[in-house]
């Protein structure tokens, strides 16, 4: 069997009611074959940064353990995403059902075939760090770009705002909760080894698209 490693995928929707989209995608991502479902950040409000004519999204990051390489977790979430609607106009940075992007694979920093590792982006987003930072380790490393907590203390933070306690409960989603507000999941999905089930949950949110 290969060996489980640690993947931080970033999850945005502004279309077709972005939470629930963003929720659903969770709950799709933790039932992934040879996964497991560790960790999910709060649900963000954020501007969006492109075209401006457009719906603030939900935005959210989330840990999963996988035994999936990085092509195969890749084309599982497009599937997700077309599942959800999701229809790749070319437009950049435009409104969207549903956005995953594969932020880090382990420590992989390398150029696949339609996939660059780590994101290029991460740095530059304040929409991926904030979430992500809820989830990973402050002294994550992200290859080519540095240290998580240093590139979010340098970046500008203005209009990526918490959904109020109000809203977040209002999701169907339950998980413990850590003291930084983020959900600890423990959600599986087909792998016979993995011993959880995928249903339960923990409530997201998401941002528009990196690209």
């Amino acid at each position: 069997m290969r060996p489980r490693s640690v993947a931080y995928i970033g999850l945005g929707a502004n279309l077709a009611g972005p939470r629930r989209q963003v929720e659903r995608a969770v709950d799709e991502l933790a039932a992934l074959p040879k996964s497991r479902l560790t960790a999910v950040s709060r649900l963000f409000r954020t501007a969006p940064v492109g075209p401006q004519d457009q719906p603030d999204f939900i935005n959210a990051a989330a840990r999963l353990e996988t035994g999936l390489a990085p092509e195969a977790l890749l084309h599982a979430m497009q599937h997700i995403e077309r599942a959800h609607g999701r229809v790749r106009s070319g437009t950049r940075w435009g409104p969207r059902t549903l956005d995953l992007d594969l932020l880090l694979y382990d420590d992989l920093h390398r150029a696949l075939p339609g996939l660059d590792l780590p994101h290029p982006e991460i740095a530059r987003r304040a929409f991926v760090l904030v979430p992500l930072a809820e989830i990973a380790p402050a002294g994550l490393y992200i290859p080519g770009q540095g240290r998580l907590d240093l590139l979010l203390a340098a970046i500008d933070q203005a209009g990526v705002e918490p959904l109020d306690a109000a809203e977040q409960a209002g999701g169907q989603h339950a998980g413990p909760v850590g003291a930084d507000g983020a959900r600890r999941d423990e959600r599986s999905g087909s792998d016979p080894e993995a011993g959880a089930s995928a249903a339960g949950v923990a409530g997201m949110s998401a941002r528009g698209a990196l690209s």
